[in-house]
């Protein structure tokens, strides 16, 4: 029987959610957000669980040509931005990829926001600024 050391770091032992189980390779994230400090904080967030940040854009024009051009295993997206806010980018990514995992983490709660990104093909929505564990939860529901 181990001992009380060794009981406590087997129950703290945990995998960390950015890795796929099953291919054992982290998962690949694209960050959108107009502001760069939230885009840093989100990546400092997901790099924090082993997520590999491998792009971020600062409006969705630039989300829509980062996600065709590099296929990420998933999708932050800012609701509120310039040339091309979340939601339409939601929907052209969708149309390019039906099975593209989005979650939104946006300052915009109202509900009408959270039902048109949800039915535009987002997977799950998050509050700024974002709670570690409450947006890492998000993000594993949604992969």
């Amino acid at each position: 029987m181990p001992h009380d050391g060794e009981m406590l770091n087997y129950i703290n032992k945990k995998d960390p959610n950015g890795l796929n189980t099953e291919t054992g390779a982290h998962y690949r994230v694209l960050v959108v957000d107009d502001s760069k400090a939230m885009r840093m904080l989100v990546a400092k967030i997901l790099k924090s669980d082993a997520y590999d940040v491998i792009a971020e854009a600062e409006n969705g024009v630039e989300a829509v040509a980062k996600y065709k051009e590099l296929k990420p295993d998933l999708v932050t997206m800012d609701v509120h931005m310039p040339n091309m806010d979340g939601l339409e980018a939601v929907k052209e990514i969708i149309k390019f990829d039906s099975s593209a995992r989005i979650v939104m983490v946006t300052s915009d709660s109202e509900d009408t926001v959270v039902k048109e990104a949800i039915t535009s093909g987002a997977k799950n929505f998050a509050v700024k600024p974002p709670d570690r564990k409450l947006l890492l939860d998000k993000i594993k529901a949604s992969l």
